[in-house]
């Protein structure tokens, strides 16, 4: 193939259509000013009949936002816009503005728009400042799926968020088609108990919900209570998350009330949410007087007893359409794991019970008894990864008990990251601490469970140049020993 030839080629591949849709998803493009956009503006302007327009995993500046915005003025049938992590090192004053102008954009084409990502722009309240006034206009009557997931939100922008979707509502069916929105995420965003009620009001007036992720958010018993009042008012919901919030037993007794009601739910996702022995009663009532076309329950990690989760395992025993029940790392030990075992057995529901490892607890724990001792949780960590061996069943166990341990203790708003990080240095003699410290032998498994953790969704993105360093300096100790492992 010639050369000229190839540079066809790819060119034509660096924008990819797809029927009514344009995408530069994953090209990770720079684009900083009017210059670095001319050929995708291009593309924008003669492209008949866009619907659909990805811009994820590239890094956009004002100046380029202007541009492209310009070029979407007259895109009244654009439906789609999946913009997430699309501001990777922008500063956070850049990304305002730039939302603004592709809003702007949006109201002045007349579009209206069904979907909308920006899940992983970490652009905090001042980002949702950006949309709000998007999110307030006609362009979003229609919207069905919204997705904010991992933005730093916060509780002010949570409120904000809560306040223009309760006002594009009210517009919407003053003007004769109210807003049906089905699908909401906005996992990892700090909301907590004022956030997460704000929303829940907005919730409540929508009514048509059919899909709810709010994991690790920081939310308490008064934000999931106003949360399961709301989600009464939405019949058709049929995947509700809140994975890694805190219940306790008065949220979770809330939210079984809630789910009394609720006929189309399939999936239940409470797994590290505290609930504890009390609320799993109860949820198990709800489940034996509805959830008729429940397929998956998540209670892992809820300081649950044996006692409790076996009434949880007696529940499901008529729900045909049961696939997943996981009730890991609750307060079961070892007879009461063989014990839920034997009960989902003798009911037909063996291969419906997710794997148990009974001492996980133990970890779990002592992990929400000392949260704010980070050089604790380092040594723990420590221990657990000096046994990891190649062998697949010794592999999962470490590297899920080390998940386990590091995702509670990052979730937690009083763990000192910084300290954890400092002390797995300390303990590893490479830097000397104020206090001494009994230096372990650095082992394979140390860096190998390390590089796992760091690669994972808990880990703050912003500790990873500090952990790039540090494991650079493990690598150097290593060796040719490392040469061997990769």
């Amino acid at each position: 193939m010639a050369s000229e030839d190839i540079a066809q080629l790819t060119e034509a591949l660096a924008s990819t259509h797809v029927g009514e849709e344009l995408s530069y998803k994953g090209q990770g493009l720079k684009l900083d000013n009017k210059q670095s956009v001319e050929k995708m503006v291009r593309e924008i302007e003669e492209f008949s009949g866009l619907k659909a327009l990805r811009l994820e995993g590239n890094t956009i500046g004002v100046e380029a936002a202007q541009a492209i915005a310009k070029a979407l003025d007259s895109k009244k049938e654009l439906e789609r816009c999946y913009w997430s992590d699309m501001f990777t090192g922008r500063l956070r004053s850049e990304i305002p503005p730039s939302l603004k102008s592709l809003s702007s954009a949006l109201m002045t084409s007349g579009a209206q728009i069904t979907e909308l990502d920006l899940s992983d722009n970490a652009f905090g309240p001042d980002g949702v400042k950006g949309i709000e006034t998007l999110l307030r206009s006609p362009v979003c009557y229609t919207l069905r799926e919204l997705r904010l997931n991992n933005c730093g939100m916060g509780i002010e922008g949570g409120m904000i968020l809560a306040s223009a979707l309760s006002e594009c509502y009210q517009q919407s069916r003053a003007a004769g088609f109210p807003l049906k929105l089905k699908v909401f995420v906005a996992g990892r965003n700090r909301l907590e108990n004022d956030g997460a009620t704000s929303l829940a009001h907005a919730f409540k007036s929508i009514g048509s919900l059919e899909m709810v992720h709010m994991p690790q958010n920081g939310i308490n018993y008064p934000g999931i209570t106003a949360l399961a009042t709301a989600f009464q008012h939405n019949p058709n919901l049929r995947v509700l998350n809140l994975n890694d919030n805190t219940f306790t037993k008065r949220g979770a007794v809330a939210m079984a009330q809630a789910l009394r009601d609720l006929r189309n739910v399939q999936v239940i996702n409470f797994g590290d949410c505290l609930v504890r022995s009390e609320g799993a009663i109860a949820i198990a009532a709800a489940l034996r007087e509805g959830l008729p076309v429940l397929r998956e329950l998540n209670l892992s990690f809820g300081e649950i007893s044996e006692a409790a989760a076996l009434v949880v395992a007696k529940a499901v025993r008529d729900k045909v359409e049961l696939v997943k029940l996981d009730l890991n790392g609750n307060c079961l030990g070892e007879d009461g794991c063989e014990a839920l075992k034997e009960a989902m057995e003798s009911m037909n529901l063996g291969g419906v019970l997710a794997s148990l490892r009974y001492w996980f607890f133990a970890f779990v724990f002592f992990l929400k008894q000392e949260t704010k001792y980070a050089a604790k949780i380092a040594e723990i960590f420590l221990q657990i990864s000096s046994v990891y061996k190649e062998d697949p069943d010794v592999k999962q166990v470490v590297l899920e008990t080390t998940d386990t341990l590091l995702r509670k203790a990052f979730s937690s708003l009083h763990f000192q990251i910084n300290i954890f990080i400092t002390s797995l240095m300390v303990n590893l003699g490479l830097l000397k601490g104020e206090v001494k410290f009994k230096k372990v032998s650095v082992l394979p498994g140390h860096l190998i469970v390390l590089e796992h953790c760091v690669g994972q969704d808990y880990f703050p993105v912003d500790q990873a140049d500090v952990l790039e360093a540090f494991l650079s300096r493990l690598v150097h100790v290593f060796g040719e020993l490392l040469t061997l492992i990769y």
